[in-house]
Formats: structure tokens, C-alpha cells, sequence
């Protein structure tokens, strides 16, 4: 085996690093946010908004996330430029380009499962919790945001820390429609160098690495105290 390649390669490598990550932290923070609405509409929402929000649910947890991209990217991307005036408006030079229909695909996709998670966390806080809070004159709001909803990420944790996981093996799928992340990468140099295993392994460690990051950050997370005195 040979990585003098990486010589060469490391500011590629660096970019395409660097592309995968902002792939993952944008699909996880706009997604978590999306999932929470959507987890509240399910559980204490109006009849309307449960059936949107399971709706949602079921068909980006049961459609496959590249089909979701291509149909974005191939799709909606297409017919953007016949929009009048898109071309010269200040958004066209992000609309343009495969990253931002990856991140649209990849954090509604990331919503619909994280969503599904929160439902069952917020369902499984103990009612007596609530029931105090109420008794301590806590108003809705308040007692969703420093007990309810809390307690229901503390219970989720562990689980979310694997949706997020999953996520960051979702992101090769950018390669498809022209992301340049860490995956494209190393098929670039598989082309350039005609070496297969070497560029995977260099992926593949540094999806480890990640992925030991995320499970260190999240084992912190579960030590803390999940209601706010």
C-alpha cells in the first residue's frame, strides 16, 4: 500500500473534510429544530397538525434519502432557473449548487427520524414531573422549556446520539449530485491514481474518528443534569 498521494491531495482532502462536516452539522441543528415542532405537533398538536406531522413522518422515513435527493436536486433544481428573475437574484449562486439541495434533503430526512425519536422521549417523561410543574404554577411555555422538553432530550440521548451517527453516514450520499465531500474525494483519487483501497481507508478512519468524537460528546451530555433548577 502507498499514501505518498496524501501529499498531494491533503488540501482536497481538508476541503472535502470540511464539506462532509457542514454537511452533518447543518442536516443535525436545522433537522433537531424541524423534529421538536414536529414531535410537539404529534403529541399535543391539533388534529390537522398530527396527521401533517405523521404524514411527514412516514414519507421521509419510508422513502429512501437518495431518491429524496435526486428528486431535489434533479427535480426542484431544475425548474428553479425557469423561476423569473432566480438567475440574478442574490440566492441563485447558493441555489446553484448540489451542497444546498444535500443539506435541504439530508435535514428533512434527518427531521422525520428524529422526530419519531423525540415523540416517543416526550411521551415516556413521567406525568408526575409535569403535574408538579403545573402545581409550582409553571405556565405552558415555561414548563415545556425547562421541564418538558429536557427530560424528554436527557431520555433520548443515547438514541439521538446514534441518529446522528447514522447521519454522518448518510453524507457520502452527496457525492451523487456533485458535493465535493470526503467521499468524492477519494474517488477522485481512485481515478487519478487507479489506488481503490487506500483513499477508503483514509474515509474510513476519519469517519471513526468522528464517530468516537460524537460518542464522547454525548456520554458527557447523559452525565448532565437534564432539568434546569
Amino acid at each position: 500500500m502507498s499514501f505518498t498521494w496524501i501529499s498531494s491531495y491533503w488540501p482536497l482532502l481538508l476541503t472535502g473534510a470540511w464539506q462532509t462536516v457542514a454537511l452533518l452539522v447543518i442536516s443535525v441543528v436545522f433537522g433537531f429544530v424541524l423534529a421538536i415542532g414536529l414531535a410537539f405537533a404529534q403529541v399535543s398538536g391539533g388534529r390537522f397538525t398530527r396527521l401533517f406531522a405523521r404524514g411527514y413522518c412516514t414519507f421521509f422515513r419510508g422513502t429512501p434519502l437518495l431518491i429524496q435527493l435526486w428528486l431535489l436536486y434533479y427535480g426542484v433544481g431544475s425548474l428553479l432557473p425557469m423561476v423569473p428573475g432566480i438567475r440574478q437574484s442574490l440566492f441563485w449562486p447558493v441555489l446553484r449548487e448540489g451542497f444546498f439541495f444535500a443539506a435541504v434533503s439530508f435535514t428533512l430526512n434527518y427531521a422525520a427520524y428524529e422526530a419519531e425519536v423525540l415523540r416517543g422521549a416526550l411521551l415516556a417523561v413521567p406525568k408526575g414531573e409535569l403535574e408538579a410543574g403545573r402545581a409550582f404554577g409553571l405556565s405552558p411555555w415555561k414548563l415545556t422549556r425547562r421541564i418538558w422538553l429536557p427530560r424528554a432530550i436527557h431520555i433520548a440521548l443515547p438514541t439521538i446520539a446514534g441518529e446522528i451517527v447514522m447521519q454522518l453516514k448518510a453524507t457520502p450520499l452527496a457525492f451523487t449530485v456533485t458535493v465535493m465531500d470526503l467521499y468524492a474525494v477519494a474517488n477522485k483519487v481512485r481515478q487519478d491514481t487507479l489506488l481503490v483501497y487506500e483513499p477508503l481507508i483514509v474515509v474510513t478512519l476519519f469517519y471513526l474518528a468522528l464517530t468516537a468524537v460524537i460518542a464522547r460528546v454525548f456520554r458527557g451530555l447523559e452525565a448532565q443534569v437534564p432539568v434546569r433548577r
